[in-house]
């Protein structure tokens, strides 16, 4: 198989890589109302082991995006593997909260070296007619990986065996990242001029891709908001529902295995725009859905929301990697910064909402934030067909 698409083993290890990332991402979030007892903290507390890690990442994305556009990646890729696995194991070992956040937050810096870097790894040698289909499934990886951390940590173990969960992930992003640097090819010199003049100045102000930027910061903001109170919603009343009847509505990521490679073949069908449009207008079904206190109406609603993000993302990431052929580092950079920003915000701002009104207040500020993507839907749909900008 590997000999009849050459593409193939690169995209499985990319996979693989992506998907131990993102599992260690997300490890603490259906145990957070078990941090909150253990270390006697709010909610909003407990969340900085989630949004510690998410502001970290939006930190060093342009830095390292900057790194993509000039170094060979592999390397890169050795190292930041390296230390986000020790940090994961510091996670686990940490004797109090701050200690936790701190390993979290280290964590969260060196996370752009496995994600940015590969995108602009798969924009840079990956033919542009596979570039969505591509994405997608990368964007599939990141569903595995979300779904996986947060099973291990609220399901597969107990919810008071965390620290455990910790050290499974952080051997298998070890083993990930030593077979990603064997078997990921080396690249092709690029010696072009081209890539060192393109700036962030120069992709971060372009009225077109900032928009892009906005729908990754509007999308994420939603996703994360739902997804980090959740399990506090659904802990009280009229719910009150166990740690691990609480982590198999996570199950509804896998509605993002499906979605993300169909995401891709929509946006070449009926365009980037529509489909970030038609995403948002699910997502925001999923929202409204929420507000049903049921078991059943959660379930759908939490599906619909998964369709709904990936969507959005997909078609957004491939807008983005189509409007360019140089500076892809730096723009993957950007759209990543402003994804993880979003995300951040979305935590923080949403445990004042949910201190002010509970699960109301998120819905809320979620439907505010989700107005993004769908205006930039329009917008693009208007624009017509993405001009790859040379």
């Amino acid at each position: 198989m590997a000999s009849a698409d050459p593409h193939s083993r690169l995209q499985w290890l990319v996979f693989a890589l992506v998907g131990a990332v993102f599992t260690t991402v997300y490890i603490p979030q259906p145990v957070l109302p078990v941090l909150r007892a253990q270390f006697g903290v709010g909610e909003a507390v407990a969340s900085l082991t989630v949004s510690a890690v998410v502001l970290g990442m939006a930190l060093a994305n342009l830095p390292f995006g900057a790194l993509a556009d000039r170094l060979p990646i592999r390397p890169i890729l050795l190292t930041g593997g390296l230390v986000i696995a020790a940090a994961g194991l510091a996670s686990a070992l940490a004797p109090t909260l701050p200690l936790l956040v701190a390993a979290r937050f280290v964590q969260g810096l060196f996370i752009p070296a496995l994600t940015t870097c590969l995108v602009a790894y798969l924009a840079r040698t990956m033919p542009a007619e596979r570039l969505n289909v591509v994405m997608g499934s990368y964007v599939s990886a990141t569903v595995v990986g979300g779904l996986s951390g947060r099973l291990l940590g609220g399901f597969v173990l107990p919810a008071e065996r965390w620290r455990w969960a910790f050290f499974a992930a952080a051997l298998l992003l070890l083993a990930a990242t030593l077979a990603a640097y064997a078997g990921l090819p080396r690249e092709p010199d690029h010696g072009s001029p081209v890539r060192d003049s393109v700036r962030f100045r120069d992709v971060l102000l372009r009225h077109d891709l900032l928009r892009i930027y906005g729908v990754a910061a509007g999308a994420f903001f939603v996703f994360s908001s739902v997804f980090n109170y959740m399990p506090f919603y659904l802990h009280g009343a009229p719910f009150h529902w166990s740690t691990r009847a609480v982590t198999l509505l996570y199950l509804s990521y896998v509605m993002g295995v499906i979605v993300g490679p169909l995401a891709g073949k929509l946006s070449n069908r009926v365009g980037n725009g529509a489909a970030m449009v038609l995403g948002a207008l699910v997502l925001g079904a999923g929202l409204a859905l929420t507000l049903f206190p049921r078991g059943c109406a959660m379930a759908l609603a939490l599906g619909l929301v998964c369709t709904g993000f990936f969507t959005v993302h997909a078609a957004a990431a491939g807008a983005l990697n189509r409007k360019l052929s140089a500076g892809r580092g730096r723009a993957n950079a950007c759209y990543v910064l402003f994804y993880y920003l979003g995300g951040a915000a979305g935590i923080t701002l949403s445990g004042h909402a949910y201190a002010l009104d509970g699960w109301n207040g998120v819905v809320a500020l979620a439907a505010a934030a989700l107005l993004v993507p769908l205006s930039t839907g329009v917008m693009e749909m208007r624009a017509g067909r993405e001009p790859v900008t040379r």
